[in-house]
């Protein structure tokens, strides 16, 4: 039986030791060889933590960093990846959550690592990948694995400022990846060219689409999407048929004219996820690929990466919304009103997932596991828990799902999903701005920040850039003498997108 991801791994390594699981640039390493490099990580850490430990990753993607992920799993640990380009209060946050007593990091990164004195002893992978395995450590530790057992920890914004960490458990993601690879027709003869970072959950779909089906992952250097030319070199040089990346990857290719450089022919299949898919760069898309397969993707991190898809059946105008689709299989969708009454075909509501897909909560975080994650309040029998996404979508007169917005502050910008609340935590504590106020312009993308007092644009993006990721920074400032109130004693935000479209009918803003 199998029910933990090393069972998958391990089996498709007894039928494919050969066969190349991951490849980057110049180096690639056998299904058989990941075996035996993550075991060797595995033994190294079973010295250090104790199974159902988090253990921290500070490192560029790389054939190295999946063996040192699975080596945390061999070792009964869930791994969390840190991304080098979070500021450091950011990734200082994240270890705190996780209260780790291990980082593991790799020579090119120990020295950036060490100088932010993080909490916990810090581990080289390169060593790690050097241990002997240690045979009777692995299965005393395998023995008491149970499917429940925490995966991986992705982090995400959080309005409180503090980031969430997302619990997937092998249970999690042993669900969602057939059926995702069972749909897509995804086999050991595809090649998955892996676009996203590691601490995205859009990489997952790559790692164990791979891992469970033995089609090969090539991992594209982050750096390649700054070079249009040698992205199209890396896609058809690795001869790459499914491409899963962020809508905003995509629009790099069309943006950069990409394709009339050269065309990947190879590419079979395109999904995309994160955000909106604007119809124009998918037409500009289609241009060059028409017989590849376009499938749109939704859902957030805490249902195991998607919970819907809608395989593109027809032509969409500019200004048209591609549907979200239809559920995965052994997802249930639910659409709530105001009210936790199931909505009827024309109707809006909130978006709800029930299923094994489901996460285990926010790390750490009850309350907010509990705001999130709750009983389905149309089942009076059972204990059945449902993720409310926060996410408004519409059911058609047609049957379709089709996304409208957020039901709260929480936006999706260039693939991520923030809290807007988390932006206005770091700007108030930016000297000499005395309150502030994000909003979201769907229709250009950009986040715009109302702030008032006497910080001027350049001094808060200097200050935000050592608080925040790149993504998170506000595209537009507008700064207010004072904040608008309503009658109930709240920031008037109608109010102050009056003001904002004043003044940019008047002139120019920051």
């Amino acid at each position: 039986m199998k029910y933990l991801i090393l069972d998958y791994l391990e089996a498709t390594a007894a039928r494919l030791p050969e066969k190349t699981a991951f490849t980057d640039v110049d180096s690639s390493v056998s299904f058989g060889e990941l075996i035996r490099l993550s075991r060797a990580v595995g033994s190294a850490l079973c010295r250090h933590v104790a199974p159902r430990t988090t253990v921290g990753f500070y490192m560029d993607k790389s054939i190295q960093t999946v063996a040192g992920f699975f080596g945390a799993v061999y070792a009964g640990c869930a791994y969390s990846q840190l991304n080098l380009r979070h500021p450091v209060v950011r990734i200082r946050a994240i270890l705190d959550t996780l209260a780790s007593p291990v980082i593991v990091t790799d020579r090119a990164h120990e020295e950036a690592l060490r100088a932010m004195e993080v909490p916990g002893e810090i581990l080289i992978l390169e060593d790690l990948l050097q241990s002997e395995i240690d045979e009777a450590a692995l299965l005393r530790v395998r023995r008491q694995m149970l499917d429940i057992d925490p995966l991986y920890v992705n982090f995400t914004s959080g309005s409180t400022g503090t980031p969430k960490g997302v619990i997937i458990c092998h249970r999690n993601v042993c669900d969602f990846i057939p059926c995702f690879t069972e749909i897509f027709a995804i086999t050991e003869q595809d090649v998955l060219a892996n676009q996203a970072p590691f601490d995205f959950d859009v990489s997952v779909k790559d790692i164990y689409s791979g891992i469970f089906t033995g089609a090969s992952v090539a991992i594209i250097p982050t750096a390649y999407f700054t070079q249009p030319t040698k992205l199209m070199d890396f896609l058809c040089d690795k001869r790459a048929t499914v491409l899963v990346w962020a809508v905003s990857a995509l629009c790099f290719i069309t943006t950069m004219n990409a394709l009339d450089y050269k065309t990947p022919e190879t590419l079979r299949t395109i999904m995309f996820s994160g955000e909106v898919m604007p119809i124009k760069h998918l037409n500009k898309l289609k241009k060059y690929l028409p017989d590849a397969a376009y499938v749109n993707l939704y859902g957030p991190t805490e249902i195991t990466c998607n919970c819907t898809y809608y395989i593109v059946d027809r032509e969409f105008e500019v200004g048209e919304n591609l549907p979200i689709g239809v559920p995965f299989p052994n997802e249930r969708i639910l659409l709530l009103d105001e009210n936790d009454r199931e909505v009827v075909p024309g109707g809006v509501g909130e978006l709800c997932v029930s299923g094994t897909a489901v996460a285990l909560g926010y790390f750490g975080d009850s309350e907010r596991t509990k705001a999130a994650f709750v009983q389905n309040p149309l089942n009076k029998t059972h204990t059945e828990i449902i993720y409310r996404t926060g996410d408004l979508v519409r059911l058609t007169e047609a049957g379709e799902l089709v996304y409208v917005s957020r039901k709260d502050f929480q936006i999706k910008h260039m693939g991520h999903r923030i809290e807007l609340g988390e932006i206005e935590t770091a700007l108030s504590a930016v000297p000499g701005v005395e309150r502030a106020l994000c909003m979201y312009l769907h229709d250009k993308g950009k986040i715009l920040a109302f702030t008032t007092g006497e910080a001027d644009k350049a001094a808060i993006t200097e200050k935000l850039h050592e608080a925040l990721p790149a993504y998170m920074i506000p595209n537009i400032f507008m700064a207010v003498d004072e904040m608008p109130m309503t009658k109930n004693g709240k920031i008037d935000r109608n109010a102050l997108m009056e003001l904002y479209k004043n003044k940019k009918r008047g002139g120019r803003h920051g």
